[in-house]
């Protein structure tokens, strides 16, 4: 279901995936593509693709430092490419290449921070999600746990979401978090 489903994706929204790219690229200067390595299956790296939303010259290419609402770093084009999390898109030739699924727990920066901690300090079994590929989305996503995890409740919250996802696995569970998350962003994203 992966490769057919972001293989036809990329297809259809290749021409609005170049158009974002060159309006990525008027924006602000800088490529428009953003890479970054994140956890995958098995605890290994994995290059993820994002478009580029914010300034080259300010991005932390280690991801340890989370976005904020109002930051500073996000450019003009790229608060509404997070926001409707147009930004993700790229992550499909992620799925296609075999690195990421389009569910399963979202990848996370390696060395990434919650709640002022490491990941794997403040919820000893985080690495039980790696288990599986990351996904494009998630349950947690789905149930509106995305953003920064700077409350410790919250990220555990989120890890909480993965490791049920990862113990309850199923074709349906994947179904009905796709539909939950086209149905969140037909209602309007979140992302900052």
């Amino acid at each position: 279901m992966d490769i057919v489903v972001s293989a036809t994706a990329l297809v259809f929204l290749m021409p609005f995936l170049l158009f974002v790219a060159v309006l990525v690229r008027l924006d602000s200067p800088g490529p428009a593509l953003f890479t970054q390595d994140r956890w995958g299956e098995g605890c290994r790296r994995i290059r993820i693709f994002k478009f580029r939303s914010m300034r080259s010259d300010l991005c932390d290419k280690s991801g340890i430092r989370q976005t904020t609402e109002q930051d500073p770093r996000v450019t003009r084009l790229g608060a509404i490419l997070r926001r409707t999390n147009i930004d993700e898109l790229p992550q499909l030739f992620n799925v296609l290449r075999g690195d990421m699924s389009l569910v399963g727990p979202r990848c996370h920066a390696i060395g990434m921070l919650a709640g002022g901690l490491p990941y794997e300090v403040l919820v000893p079994e985080y690495h039980r999600r790696h288990v599986m590929r990351p996904g494009i989305t998630g349950l947690a996503q789905m149930r509106g746990l995305r953003g920064p995890t700077g409350r410790r409740a919250k990220a555990r919250a989120r890890i909480a979401c993965d490791l049920h996802y990862v113990e309850n696995f199923s074709i349906w569970l994947d179904l009905r978090i796709l539909v939950g998350t086209l149905l969140a962003e037909i209602r309007g994203g979140s992302g900052f």
